[in-house]
């Protein structure tokens, strides 16, 4: 399989680190590159929020992660694999995170709650519509909620 993948924009502006926390009221521009014309944004300034894939592109591919970890190394927690987290030192170092889009303007989109720093490569940008959440109840392991508490926090909040 010959897979190759380009960025289609760049996240710019918002936070400098990847922070774990806080991430609530961050506000940054994903901006196109050069390969997309504006008109690749058209209607998407009729959805609330957006599906955003990102690359870990901080994340050096020789502390990639392929175990059992515990999470945020809090012992407290139990040992979880790789795929049973939501750590950016995963095997191919993709994140993806929902935001609230706050403007289309140009080639650009500014957005809100993306836990991506500036410089970050973006591999696509997906419309999030409510059919494609969770079907049915949702469950997850205390330690995750624990762990998500302040995600989403305003910095302000800190």
């Amino acid at each position: 399989m010959d897979l190759v993948m380009e960025p289609v924009a760049v996240v710019r502006e918002g936070r400098a680190t990847p922070d774990d926390d806080y991430w609530g009221d961050s506000v940054c521009r994903i901006e196109l590159t050069a390969a997309y014309e504006p008109e690749s944004l058209a209607g998407l300034g009729d959805f609330s929020h957006l599906e955003v894939v990102y690359v870990f592109d901080r994340v050096d591919p020789e502390s990639v992660e392929t175990t059992a970890r515990h999470p945020r190394n809090r012992d407290d927690w139990p040992l979880v694999g790789i795929f049973g987290q939501r750590g950016k030192r995963r095997p191919n170092r993709l994140g993806v995170s929902r935001c609230r889009l706050l403007q289309v303007d140009g080639r650009s989109l500014v957005v809100e709650g993306l836990d991506a720093v500036d410089g970050t490569p973006v591999l696509d940008i997906k419309p999030w519509m409510v059919e494609f959440g969770p079907r049915g109840a949702v469950r997850q392991p205390e330690w995750s909620t624990e762990l998500m508490a302040d995600y989403y926090r305003p910095e302000s909040e800190r």
